[in-house]
């Protein structure tokens, strides 16, 4: 149960911290509508399916092949979550500085899409999180729904931001108070890394 707590929180905290996910849809919600915000949330969603394919498979076979290279990648994966915690702490304010223009549902998802995929924050995130959970005797159903639960987070994250931040007054609430955000969920996130590096 402690596991299950925890991984909820580090990926809760790390879903919603202010990053290039955050700012592509809240950009696409401001500038095109929410229906183009939804779209690129599914594609961020989906999107997270690649990161922890690779995950699990690649750190299935160091599980049963090389143990101890699997205990090395745990350990940077929590000195990772401490980074992270460090640089959301620290992180600048978000803008955006983008033209008026249309954008067609199918270009917000694929701009979802390959944003995600192609972010090496992501790939670090859930690599992370798959070495802790590799470390106990999981079968490949416990990790898919892991994974799911991971995806879902992503998806219902950010498709209440582009259903607020489609109304340029909330946008602006949420953007003015990101440095506040940003401390307390950076705290937090260097909190859990340390205690899963320490555990390790």
């Amino acid at each position: 149960m402690n596991e299950i707590i925890a991984i909820a929180i580090i990926t809760l905290l790390a879903v919603i911290s202010p990053g290039a996910d955050f700012a592509l849809v809240s950009r696409n919600s401001y500038l095109y509508g929410r229906k183009q915000g939804i779209y690129t949330a599914y594609g961020i969603a989906c999107a997270v399916w690649i990161h922890i394919s690779y995950s699990v498979l690649g750190l299935s076979f160091l599980k049963h092949y090389i143990p101890n290279l699997l205990h090395i990648i745990q350990y940077i994966g929590a000195l990772y979550l401490m980074y992270i915690g460090y640089k959301t702490f620290t992180q600048q304010q978000i803008s955006d500085h983008v033209t008026h223009a249309l954008l067609h549902p199918r270009q917000a998802f694929t701009q979802g899409f390959l944003g995600n995929s192609l972010n090496p924050k992501t790939t670090l995130f859930v690599m992370s999180i798959f070495a802790q959970l590799l470390r106990g005797n999981h079968g490949l159903m416990h990790l898919i729904g892991y994974g799911m639960f991971i995806s879902a987070s992503h998806l219902l994250w950010f498709l209440l931001i582009s259903l607020f931040c489609s109304t340029p007054v909330i946008r602006n609430k949420i953007l003015r108070k990101q440095v506040s955000i940003n401390r307390v969920t950076g705290t937090v996130l260097a909190t859990l890394g340390l205690c899963l590096f320490l555990t390790n």
